[in-house]
């Protein structure tokens, strides 16, 4: 038997078995896919959902509407409870075990339009990826399965069929960025799957990108100095209600310097409500302004 008769094989193992635990999330191209991680329960990620209700397709063609119990938006992960009508659970694997040169296999159902399996290795490990937000996701799997648009959420298996991690973010052309299945993410779906949804204050701002920062800096007149500038302040929100406002540059945040958007998550991540103390640069103007959350705004 061959090399390519044994990969073969595995495809159609993993496809009659670990694929009946694969699902399309949304009805549609591009909406995504996830996986059964117990009776009622289905992982996905964050991105893949809108709104608290969204339709799951399960292997054999049945559809069913299910509701979001919790969802991670800056690590990107999501439970729904959903009727899985007895579509088995996958087993996991260590995500942490994952090597350079692991053969993994990538499972798919993009908004439920038929499971997909293909075959790749792990290229990298430890590897970082932006989420929704902005947060920096670290510790993730890059692996060379291809996969389709949609395919965000479904999983990626080791030989033996076990759960390695979440397919999250594309790399360019033929590589992708998985989530790894190690103890943090079983316990983040587990709470999750419990409906709690804690996140972290949100200002309501959009930053520039570091490059468009800098011109943007230049043509306002503002200094070239460390800090995020501020593109845009949603309506209503606590930045607004503190006065910030477009080409305001936030130089630190609770005493904290901020060089760049993690120092800014970092501080929110430590911000249990009430108030936050931003030292801000408008113009040749700096000053301190005081943010208010309140219940309504945080973790929105």
């Amino acid at each position: 038997m061959t090399i390519l008769d044994e990969i073969q094989i595995s495809i159609r193992q993993h496809a009659e078995g670990a694929g009946s635990s694969v699902v399309g999330i949304g009805q549609r191209w591009g909406a995504g896919s996830g996986i059964v991680l117990a009776e009622g329960r289905v992982l996905t990620n964050a991105h893949n959902v809108r709104g608290d209700q969204v339709t799951v397709t399960f292997a054999d063609g049945r559809t069913a509407e299910g509701s979001v119990t919790g969802q991670d938006i800056d690590g990107d992960l999501a439970v729904i409870e959903v009727d899985t009508g007895g579509a088995p659970a996958l087993a996991w694997a260590d995500g942490a075990s994952a090597a350079v040169g692991t053969p993994v296999f990538g499972l798919s159902n993009p908004g439920g339009r038929g499971l997909r399996v293909t075959f790749g290795f792990v290229s990298g490990v430890d590897r970082a990826f932006r989420g929704p937000r902005g947060r920096r996701i670290t510790g993730s799997i890059e692996h060379t399965a291809p996969l389709l648009p949609g395919s965000s959420g479904g999983p990626v298996l080791d030989a033996e069929g076990r759960l390695l991690g979440i397919n999250t973010n594309r790399l360019g052309e033929g590589f992708y960025l998985a989530i790894p299945a190690d103890e943090a993410l079983r316990a983040q779906a587990g709470a999750l799957a419990r409906g709690e949804s804690e996140a972290p204050p949100q200002l309501g701002i959009a930053i520039a990108p570091h490059r468009v920062a800098r011109r943007l800096r230049r043509a306002v007149g503002l200094p070239d100095s460390e800090g995020l500038l501020i593109q845009q302040v949603a309506e209503d929100s606590p930045a607004a209600r503190a006065g910030l406002s477009s080409g305001d540059l936030i130089v630190a945040a609770a005493g904290r310097l901020v060089g760049g958007a993690d120092d800014l998550f970092d501080v929110l991540q430590g911000t249990q409500g009430g108030t936050l103390d931003l030292r801000v640069v408008r113009g040749a103007d700096e000053r301190t302004v005081q943010v208010v959350f309140t219940p309504e705004t945080e973790g929105k």
